[in-house]
């Protein structure tokens, strides 16, 4: 493929397809589930079950035993990262990703964090260490870690100081956490111990960033900042111009892109996708136009800070949908911003039954339920 410059203009939905391509959503992808964790640089997990349902939609032939299993295994774990938020990785990534992106985390606790302004006036090394002792005697919870922190802090707040530790030491949530079908209180301990490593810093900066654009790219600088959570990477970016191609979209702003990652032509078809709540598709651009229109993004985000589980029709969100089970019963619920044609509709339920066997396979009477546009 030819170096574009960034005087090539991409249009909406051209990022759209590109984006598409490199989330593995214009077609089911063979890869391992290892090697998609890898390659999407993790996927958002503050739930257990949405990164199955993320890794059904892009995997051919994916079986929920298969992430279960690396899990359990400790080859892939669940851990505060991008945005202050739990992403479940592989364990190859985890404490690299965690010391790049731990100024992202302390700055959540201390800056503007009702938590920080809690722990004002501490000796902020010597609640590291005491709270690093106690996840690593055993696995705990946050409100136990919290109950514990206090009997040596009386005067603070328990849930201030767990949540220093949440952010300020790298704590793994362990299993039965994230198994698919299996309930459970989150319990923590560090990555160090329960990976059997120490904390390393052999993912650089620059590869951070090239990997982001490998799946989420062409992008921009408050793109790349928006995904990570780490700010001024203007001048990182600079530096690694040499390395990158650069283009522009439709209002003028430089998008960045690695060498020969994939650029699909605007209107190669896109399939049905239903997406988990949370899914980093939609959270890991400063301007999330080229799969959601702001109007739409704004109907999926709930008062509490949830975002709904979403459809995609022709590469873009069309609707929200939830499964809906009791006992032998399963309905998957889809509701779509505005009306759909018939072909989309075929086609939705088509995948949505799909879907449902994945989710409830053993339900005797699944049932895809259209709800009108409003």
């Amino acid at each position: 493929m030819p170096k574009r410059s960034s005087s090539t203009v991409l249009p909406l939905r051209s990022l759209n397809r590109a984006l598409l391509e490199r989330q593995l959503l214009l077609r089911r992808s063979t890869l391992s589930v290892e090697k998609t964790l890898q390659h999407l640089v993790g996927m958002q997990a503050q739930a257990t079950n949405p990164p199955y349902f993320g890794l059904w939609t892009r995997l051919d032939g994916f079986q929920p035993e298969a992430l279960s299993r690396l899990i359990s295994r400790r080859r892939a774990v669940r851990i505060a990262l991008m945005r202050s938020t739990i992403h479940l990785v592989t364990a190859r990534d985890c404490l690299p990703l965690r010391t790049l992106l731990q100024p992202v985390l302390e700055r959540a606790l201390l800056t503007g964090s009702a938590y920080g302004r809690a722990l004002k006036g501490m000796d902020i090394s010597a609640l590291v260490a005491f709270g690093r002792a106690l996840v690593e005697e055993k696995p705990r919870p946050l409100i136990e870690l919290g109950e514990l922190l206090q009997e040596r802090w009386p005067e603070r707040d328990a849930k201030s100081l767990a949540y220093a530790i949440r952010n300020l030491v790298p704590l793994v949530q362990v299993p039965p956490r994230g198994l698919w079908g299996v309930g459970g209180q989150a319990a923590s301990t560090t990555a160090e111990s329960w990976l059997g490593g120490e904390a390393s810093s052999e993912l650089s900066l620059d590869e951070l960033i090239l990997r982001y654009l490998a799946a989420f790219g062409p992008a921009s600088v408050k793109d790349v900042q928006t995904w990570s959570g780490l700010t001024r990477l203007r001048e990182v970016i600079e530096e690694l111009r040499p390395r990158l191609r650069t283009f522009r979209d439709e209002h003028g702003v430089e998008l960045f892109d690695v060498p020969n990652a994939p650029l699909p032509e605007p209107e190669v078809p896109a399939p049905p996708r239903f997406l988990p709540d949370f899914d980093n598709v939609l959270l890991s651009h400063a301007d999330r136009t080229r799969i959601i229109s702001e109007e739409h993004r704004q109907a999926i985000a709930t008062a509490n800070g949830l975002f709904l589980s979403t459809f995609l029709v022709d590469g873009f969100v069309r609707g929200t949908w939830k499964l809906e089970q009791e006992r032998e019963r399963a309905a998957l619920v889809i509701s779509p911003f505005t009306a759909l044609k018939k072909p989309e509709r075929a086609a939705l339920a088509e995948e949505g039954a799909r879907l449902l066997a994945f989710a409830a396979p053993d339900a005797r009477t699944p049932e895809i339920r259209f709800v009108p546009s409003k």
